[in-house]
């Protein structure tokens, strides 16, 4: 197992549960893409035109990610941050107000449940919500995760299920009469075994030649003074907000944390915080939340998603002795248990549920690594 992120993480233990012998190699533990997240689960207020595959695969990772999370409390005794209260897309002037309308009319007709709400019902939900807010749809079955409690909770299971952890860079794949058979590794070192799963994200073609490529965002984790707290909750569920035709997303931690995201620029493998890109998401959100100019700063911080040429993930054989669980680009998250599900039967020999058939590794071809 090469990738030691959330998708990773879930299919080594998953692997380690079935009772395979599993070395997780990975150099970098919690500093990618993963732990810049917001942990949203939002296959309902996330579902675009254009998409309609991975939505079907988003909707039904949501309820297996659920009993997951479950199974993972009871097996490590770490909450994991689930909450269930779900997502009030709103809107703040006319304009962004079509953009919204246009896109729940699509989401019905996907047969995704969500409610369409005024200003005042929307305000009603969130009381917090600046005054200016036009309207609202509210997904009541969209989910989120605290992002590192799920992460720490998959690290000690893994310890737990006896994963073997390798803190080392994989540089390529060693390869034997057409077949991969292990990896080699910055310290000059090769690890053999039976399958080589890669879960590298966005070093993906780096290592295997598919057009992975990463996409920047920067997030914010602010924290709700004590102060403000005291009164009550300042923000019960995840609001995601088109604010001049920008989108903006605030998603609230059990401790009185709040996740504001998240850019999105193709900037190559530059983790870098931008001013502006602080700038924007503090001005969206204050435009939605007037509130959130009194929060405490807490953390700014950019990740890489793994973004593939469809935003769909690779899931599938690649070549002989290599599977790929990558390319997850913004649900790397919601779709970790179900991915991690996948990985064991494609070890296994097994064929994968049906909602996986537009997303194997074949729909692109790699490029010089061969």
């Amino acid at each position: 197992m090469v990738g030691g992120g959330v998708i990773g993480l879930a299919a080594a233990y998953r692997l380690a549960e079935s009772g395979a012998a599993v070395r997780l190699v990975d150099a970098s533990g919690t500093t990618g893409a993963s732990w810049a997240a917001a942990g949203m689960l939002a296959p309902i207020s996330e579902a675009v035109f254009g998409e309609e595959e991975l939505t079907r695969l988003n909707v039904a990772a949501v309820a297996q990610f659920a009993a997951f999370a479950a199974a993972l409390e009871d097996r490590t005794n770490l909450a994991v941050g689930l909450r269930t209260e779900g997502t009030l897309a709103v809107a703040l002037n006319a304009d962004d107000r079509s953009a919204l309308d246009r896109l729940s009319e699509f989401r019905t007709a996907l047969g995704l449940p969500s409610e369409t709400l005024n200003g005042r019902q929307a305000r009603a939900l969130e009381p917090y919500l600046a005054t200016e807010v036009q309207a609202g749809v509210f997904a009541a079955d969209d989910l989120s995760v605290d992002n590192r409690s799920y992460l720490q909770a998959l690290a000690l299971a893994n310890d737990l299920a006896g994963v073997e952890s390798v803190r080392d860079d994989v540089t390529a794949l060693v390869r034997d009469h057409g077949r991969v058979t292990g990896v080699r590794t910055a310290t000059g070192g090769s690890l053999t075994a039976a399958s080589v799963v890669l879960c590298t994200g966005a070093l993906t073609q780096r290592l295997a030649g598919y057009p992975i490529q990463p996409v920047k965002g920067q997030i914010l984790r602010l924290a709700v003074p004590a102060r403000l707290r005291s009164s009550g909750s300042v923000l019960t569920r995840t609001v995601r907000g088109i604010v001049r035709g920008s989108e903006v997303y605030l998603v609230p931690r059990a401790g009185g944390e709040v996740v504001v995201g998240a850019t999105q620029e193709q900037q190559g493998f530059d983790t870098q915080v931008t001013a502006g890109g602080v700038y924007e998401l503090l001005r969206n959100a204050y435009e939605l939340l007037p509130i959130s100019s009194e929060f405490d700063f807490v953390e700014a911080r950019a990740g890489l998603r793994p973004g593939s040429p469809d935003n769909g993930p690779l899931v599938g054989p690649a070549e002989n002795g290599l599977i790929l669980a990558t390319g997850h680009y913004r649900n790397g998250i919601l779709l970790s248990a179900m991915t991690a599900e996948a990985v064991v039967r494609l070890v296994a020999g097994q064929p994968l549920a049906e909602e996986w058939k537009p997303f194997g590794p074949d729909r692109f071809s790699p490029s010089g690594h061969h």
